[in-house]
């Protein structure tokens, strides 16, 4: 079967590729809609890291994070009768919110499915943008749970991370910095199931093709470092209690696999500790309140390994704000 049969499928369908020009498209269709989100000169850490930093803060984005860029693109490249039958996604938050908001602003009925232990907050914004939630159990088998919902109602499938429509509109984020920062030497982009990085390594490669593009996932349960090593998405674990939950897919996808490899991206890790200590040092010098994966960038710009030259120009992505309050309470005390 094919999408509009009501498959779950890794891409889209249609044959859309991802591409610089996909990215322009994308961001003449959604704008307007979305925040061209500030890029922020942040002197003091830029010093800690012996660079000159921005940081790329797309927790000011609609939703609270990158999220709403990708979600609202899909949603308006629906067709009519897509449009009709509803949406369906899977995700533990930041997705989840934004293909929400994305399909009420579209009038389209959206239906999410979300791991039993999604953080309250995030279950909190999908029900105030009007999405039906359907809890599972097992994070293991969500994308299981997700199949027998899309077959059962004949819903079409918003992948979180493996969609060329989705990853055209997170890349405008990565369009956005080239366009403001001309100089920029250095992009770090944090990284779950790759749906940002490969989007935004897409339009800096286009774009600016000297440029370097570093990825930072969690140290605690890589995903992108096994599939390389491997040839193939494999099951990434996920750490319990984790603040960095938007870096824990259970795999990786299979698109952003194949860009990482032909854009050169290079793989990095970076401990929950070192996460927990940028989401301070954000709070206390930039005054940004961030989830632990918007953290993800700065914590290994200071980890002292990053064989970044002393005074270059780094754009760090600041992925998303939305964390607990009780959460935050807790990292900052």
């Amino acid at each position: 079967m094919d999408q509009d049969e009501g498959q779950a499928v890794p891409h889209d369908a249609r044959g859309v590729h991802t591409d610089l020009a996909a990215i322009e498209a994308a961001a003449a269709k959604i704008a307007g809609s979305v925040h061209r989100t500030p890029l922020l000169s942040a002197t003091t850490l830029g010093d800690r890291a012996g660079v000159k930093l921005y940081l790329k803060c797309e927790s000011f984005q609609k939703t609270g994070s990158f999220k709403a860029r990708g979600a609202l693109h899909k949603v308006l490249s629906l067709t009519e009768i897509e449009r009709q039958r509803g949406i369906v996604t899977v995700s533990a938050g930041n997705h989840a919110a934004a293909v929400a908001w994305a399909a009420r602003r579209a009038g389209v009925p959206a239906v999410v499915v979300m791991p039993a232990d999604a953080p309250v907050s995030k279950v909190g914004a999908v029900r105030g943008y009007g999405g039906e939630i359907v809890f599972h159990d097992d994070r293991a088998t969500l994308f299981d749970r997700l199949a027998e919902v899309q077959v059962a109602r004949g819903l079409t499938f918003i992948h979180p991370f493996d969609d060329p429509v989705v990853l055209a509109g997170a890349g405008t984020v990565g369009l956005e910095i080239v366009e403001d920062l001309p100089s920029v030497s250095v992009v770090v982009v944090p990284v779950g199931g790759g749906g940002l990085l490969g989007g935004v390594a897409t339009a800096v490669a286009g774009a600016h093709p000297g440029v370097r593009i570093v990825a930072v996932e969690l140290a605690e349960g890589p995903g992108f470092g096994p599939a390389l090593a491997a040839g193939k998405p494999v099951p990434v674990s996920r750490p319990p209690g984790t603040v960095a939950d938007g870096m824990t897919p259970p795999f990786v996808g299979a698109l952003p696999l194949e860009i990482v490899r032909a854009k050169g991206v290079e793989i990095r890790t970076v401990t929950e500790e070192a996460i927990l200590e940028a989401m301070r040092l954000l709070a206390t010098r930039t005054k940004l309140v961030v989830e632990g994966s918007g953290a993800a960038a700065l914590a290994w710009l200071l980890s002292g390994e990053t064989g970044v030259p002393d005074g270059a120009t780094v754009a760090a992505i600041v992925s998303g704000g939305n964390i607990d309050p009780a959460r935050l309470a807790e990292v900052l005390g």
